[in-house]
């Protein structure tokens, strides 16, 4: 008898021929997340198992296998032979201490002489000779035991399915680039992206001195949450403050916000091309600021020439979003008050509809190119 993480796959499920692509890349995934523990993984009949690992590490364990997408859900199990006398006796520790109780048996093993309800009959029998106080609920039991007969000869019992992140196992989708700042936002768009396979790497903007390092410190701590759901991160950190002199200096203070983006879209692109990423996710939310109307989105959208922007949270409310960021446990380092290159020189009124042949004349005074080489000269990369 050994204890032992039984991981169960969602999405993966809906695949077909090329399943074992994606499969292959869960389990490598797997793999990445428990480095550095002593664990064996095996494949069973829709399922994997990780066992031979040591009592003192089972939360540690599970509490990383929970963050990997592509797995739906997993659970603590008791691995034993199939042995009624055995599971009678073992099934007991499970029991609770009153009130109601249920077996669900699975029988996989169709050549064991006994079926999933005669087995549940066994077991419920002899849990109430021993424990005759409490009663079984077949419907609304205070806590359900379920008993897993497998074709292997091995049975696993368990009290708990514990819900994981679900969604396709990351680098199953290629690899991406993501706009991150110290909010809210950008860290749920990533890792929504991330629940959809794709590998994320971001960019942030950093206007040192009129940004603090405190700031900068804040991103890399939101990516450093971040590569916990998708086996590392990469962030590229470019200084921004020169092009905001620039823009401040020499565009209509009205269009500054606007430019500020289209010039972070060219240079995100850039560095995706480079890294050999797919596309340009933004956290941006319709209407939630005057840069995410559906005109400065076309206007931003109007810079990028030959990669896809994906946009998640677009048609989500700023609760939703909260709701999310306080899941992934991003939140709370999101609302540090430490502000980003985005609030610096901020206009009084930014303009909402901005038209695009108004933005061109105006970006015509800067050396857009000479600033964006410039800017990507000094990038410096931050693995986590």
């Amino acid at each position: 008898m050994e204890k032992v993480i039984l991981l169960r796959f969602g999405e993966i499920y809906l695949k077909g021929k090329n399943r074992f692509s994606f499969e292959k890349q869960l389990l490598d995934n797997i793999k990445a997340a428990l480095k550095g523990f002593k664990f064996s993984l095996n494949r069973m009949h829709g399922r994997y198992l990780i066992e031979n690992i040591s009592d003192e590490d089972v939360f540690e364990i599970s509490e990383r296998v929970r963050k990997v997408f592509g797995l739906h859900s997993y659970s603590i199990a008791l691995k034993l032979p199939t042995d009624l006398d055995l599971l009678k006796k073992e099934c007991l520790a499970f029991l609770p201490e009153s009130g109601s109780f249920r077996f669900t048996v699975n029988r996989a093993d169709k050549k064991y002489p006994l079926n999933s309800q005669q087995i549940a009959m066994e077991l419920g029998g002899s849990a109430l000779t021993a424990a005759p106080h409490l009663k079984v609920d077949l419907f609304s039991p205070d806590k359900e035991i379920f008993v897993d007969v497998r074709e292997e000869g091995y049975t696993f019992i368990f009290a708990d399915k514990v819900l994981c992140v679900g969604g396709m196992p990351v680098g199953c989708s290629g690899k991406g680039i993501v706009l991150l700042s110290g909010g809210i936002d950008s860290p749920v768009a990533t890792y929504r992206m991330a629940k959809r396979g794709m590998k994320m790497m971001g960019v942030h903007f950093h206007s040192f001195p009129y940004t603090s390092p405190m700031a900068k410190q804040k991103v890399v701590d939101l990516a450093k949450i971040l590569a916990s759901y998708q086996g590392g991160f990469d962030l590229f950190v470019v200084s921004f403050t020169e092009i905001q002199r620039q823009i401040h200096e020499k565009c209509p203070e009205e269009y500054m916000i606007t430019i500020m983006r289209r010039i972070m879209m060219r240079i995100a692109e850039r560095l995706a091309k480079e890294n050999g990423c797919g596309s340009i996710t933004t956290g941006e939310s319709l209407a939630q600021v005057a840069s995410q109307t559906q005109e400065s989105i076309l206007v931003t959208n109007e810079t990028v020439e030959d990669l896809p922007v994906f946009r998640p949270l677009i048609g989500m409310d700023k609760e939703e979003i909260i709701a999310t960021a306080r899941e992934i446990g991003t939140f709370d380092k999101s609302i540090e008050p430490y502000e980003d290159c985005c609030t610096v020189f901020l206009p009084k009124y930014p303009v909402i509809k901005p038209k695009p042949e108004l933005i061109r004349k105006a970006e015509a005074a800067l050396d857009v190119e000479g600033l964006i080489q410039e800017a990507l000269a000094g990038v410096e990369l931050i693995k986590l």
